[in-house]
């Protein structure tokens, strides 16, 4: 019987170190793109781009997927 609960209770181990490493890669990338975003010369590039501008030109496909999704 107590071998039964320890299987049982190594099952839940193993599910809360498997959402912690998927928690902490997930804070990695953050951080990471926090660090390159906050480099000057990025910030020129990205000003140059137009991320605002790219955004918006995107928006009228986004809504047109969107309704022919619905239907």
């Amino acid at each position: 019987m107590s071998r039964e609960s320890m299987e049982h209770a190594g099952n839940g181990v193993s599910s809360d170190r498997d959402t912690l490493y998927m928690l902490g890669g997930v804070a990695l990338i953050v951080f990471g793109a926090g660090l390159i975003l906050s480099n000057p010369i990025v910030r020129r590039y990205m000003g140059q781009i137009g991320i605002g501008n790219l955004a918006q030109a995107a928006l009228p496909d986004f809504e047109r997927y969107l309704r022919l999704r619905a239907m």
